[in-house]
């Protein structure tokens, strides 16, 4: 045998990490920097578009860290999953790992955790489910029901009551001021409304149901009525950051009130110039009332704009000086080049479809853009009809925002209703959802047994008011196996698949496309290691496209984004149209008569405008027939009125 020659090796223990050391001075602006430095205090931030507010916040938190502080003692709170992943990973990356355990997410996630925890404090079980849109409209449709009777005037559907009782909750308002403002032609019918409201509050109180608003109500009904358990929270997260400010409502900004009640360490981020969303609750006033509720805020101003050409920003500021109420600002870049925004006029709808097209084609051919380096921006979904006829006979391909979203889907909705029953047997709307897909159970079978299935009593067939319980026994062994698994989502959802399958096959001819749908849902839900955990996720953050939204052969490397403006926020292109600037349609005639809303509306066009890098393009037709008023648009925008050619050039098409 060879003689082999051993070689010792001496271990030396590292006391200390090597931590890298971040060059702030290297890496943010002058006013970034000032931002980041910020340790002690309340701070408001307003960044202009594009001013790289996501990058001060990321510096920010690495910097807090770097400083000695325990990142468990960070809440980072946002509009998006998202955008908080997003925004830990990269402050790990310049960083190191403990950015990781800083607490981030949205707010309902935030909520969501804080009310499983604690929710003995308000007699409610930690097992509730939440409910999506069309989850909540179902009680409220069950409950309207059996109020109205019968009606000899008109009632509001279901979702309109929804939106009643949701906006009274996110504007802190009575709902009969949300009717007499907003609904004047249910001002007959607000007693029965408020009844219907105060049902549909009872109903989830005793099924263990929150829907989103609830979870932002709970949370501050928690916060308010427990000094105690306040004081330990606002000492956990003694430095807390919010993203979009602007885009808070009334009780979001008390929640951040009571949390920051033992220290005042409050870093908002927002632009007031981008407060788009009053529609679903958001109150503009937060941003600009901030430094009253938080004495000797410091106000910094991110104003360097590192998206757009100086000629786009010089037309976003001519946009910004005509708001009432406002944060003074003036966005700058670095960014020149010679071509400069116009503003278009059409003959009418069909020209202005086919001049998009065409110049789209001349952007791609020409310039050497990618299509999906363009965009086209409307002020509703419904402006761009005639383009997309237009697009079609081109084939040119395109993607329009806001279809319908993965959960929304009717397959995907049958298997999360067992999954809720599996977790909240309590859930009368997805036990009763899951009863329908059986054969010979109709709704009054159902509701026969209800009470039977939801009460802890044993159940065998015998007991069973139908004509055929065998179907009902295999849902119920299904049930209980799948108690047995809680901790194992995928194993769960793999079983309801399997029992799920015939019913599948039975009631959609297109079922091989929604199994694709079915195996992706697996994969879901192997990232979950608890059942409530992968189900508040998906209520909280649904994923997006259903498979069975997309033919076969559609998809494309390239396409054109058709959007609404709403949707669009925070994206970029290097060109944007903006389609349908007519004054009466944005703005629109209905914020004519309101200061507020008509302010609202020239914010959303200046977030129209500064989604665009190099190329900017405003059309309008100058013969719409508006059927709201009986009268025939022809004129641009009045948000474009008095502003130079230097700065909006002006074209006809011939």
């Amino acid at each position: 045998m060879e003689n082999l020659t051993v070689k010792k090796y001496t271990l030396k223990k590292v006391e200390t990490a090597q931590i890298y050391k971040i060059n702030y001075e290297n890496e943010l602006n002058e006013r970034q920097l000032e931002a980041v430095k910020q340790k002690e205090g309340s701070v408001l931030v307003i960044a202009g578009a594009g001013s790289g507010k996501t990058k001060t916040l990321i510096y920010r938190a690495a910097r807090l860290i770097e400083d000695g502080v325990n990142p468990k003692n960070i809440l980072l709170l946002t509009f998006t999953k998202k955008a908080a992943n997003e925004m830990l990973s990269r402050a790990s990356a310049i960083l190191d790992s403990r950015c990781e355990q800083i607490t981030g997410g949205t707010f309902h996630a935030f909520a969501n955790i804080i009310l499983r925890k604690y929710s003995g404090k308000l007699e409610l079980n930690n097992n509730f489910t939440i409910t999506d849109r069309t989850d909540s409209e179902d009680i409220v449709n069950h409950i309207r029901a059996s109020v109205i009777g019968k009606q000899e005037k008109r009632f509001p559907k279901k979702g309109t009551i929804l939106d009643i009782a949701s906006k009274a909750i996110n504007k802190d308002i009575p709902s009969d001021e949300i009717i007499s403002k907003e609904y004047k032609q249910f001002e007959h019918c607000i007693e029965k409304i408020n009844q219907i409201i105060v049902k549909y509050n009872e109903y989830k109180r005793k099924n263990s149901i929150l829907d989103y608003d609830d979870l932002l109500l709970y949370l501050r009904t928690l916060l308010e009525s427990n000094v105690e358990l306040r004081k330990t929270l606002s000492n956990q997260y003694k430095y807390i950051m919010v993203d979009e400010y602007q885009d808070t409502n009334k009780i979001q900004s008390e929640i951040i009130e009571l949390l920051a009640s033992e220290h005042n360490n409050v870093m908002a981020v927002g632009d007031d110039s981008q407060s788009i969303y009053s529609f679903r609750g958001a109150d503009f006033k937060n941003i600009i009332n901030f430094p009253g509720i938080f004495p000797d805020t410091k106000i910094i101003k991110l104003e360097q704009n590192y998206r757009s050409s100086q000629n786009i920003l010089a037309l976003a500021n001519e946009l910004l000086k005509k708001a009432k109420e406002k944060y003074s600002k003036t966005l700058f870049s670095t960014i020149n080049t010679p071509i400069k925004p116009a503003i278009i006029s059409a003959a009418d709808l069909k020209t202005e479809a086919e001049f998009i097209t065409q110049r789209v084609l001349e952007l791609r051919e020409e310039e050497n853009l990618s299509l999906n380096d363009i965009c086209v921006l409307a002020r509703s979904a419904r402006m761009t009809y005639n383009l997309e006829i237009e697009l079609a006979k081109r084939n040119i391909p395109y993607k329009k925002f806001g279809g319908m979203k993965f959960v929304e889907a009717a397959h995907i909705k049958d298997i999360i209703a067992h999954l809720r029953v599996i977790l909240n047997p309590s859930d009368i709307i997805s036990y009763t959802r899951i009863l329908l897909l059986l054969d010979g159970i109709g709704n009054q079978s159902a509701n026969k047994l209800l009470p039977v299935l939801t009460s802890n009593n044993d159940i065998n067939a015998k007991n069973l008011p139908v004509k055929n319980p065998e179907a009902i026994m295999k849902l119920i062994e299904l049930i209980n196996q799948c108690q047995k698994d809680i901790y194992n989502p995928s194993k769960i959802v793999q079983s309801v698949i399997n029992y799920y399958e015939p019913v599948l096959k039975d009631k959609y001819d297109d079922f091989s496309k929604r199994e694709k749908d079915l195996e992706h849902f697996i994969a879901l839900s192997e990232k979950y290691t608890g059942l409530e955990d992968f189900l508040s996720d998906l209520a909280l953050e649904p994923p997006d496209t259903s498979i069975t939204d997309v033919e076969e052969g559609a998809v494309n490397d390239e396409f054109l984004t058709l959007s609404t403006i709403h949707s669009a926020k925070g994206l970029e292109y290097k060109a944007v149209f903006i389609i349908g600037a007519v004054d009466g349609r944005f703005p629109s005639t209905y914020s004519f008569n309101s200061e507020d809303e008509l302010d609202e509306e020239l914010r959303l066009m200046y977030v129209a405008v500064t989604r665009a890098k190099t190329h900017l393009a405003i059309t309008y037709p100058i013969d719409m027939f508006d059927y709201s008023t009986n009268m025939v648009l022809s004129k641009p925008s009045r948000f474009f009125d008095n502003i130079s050619r230097d700065i909006l050039e002006k074209w006809i098409i011939e």
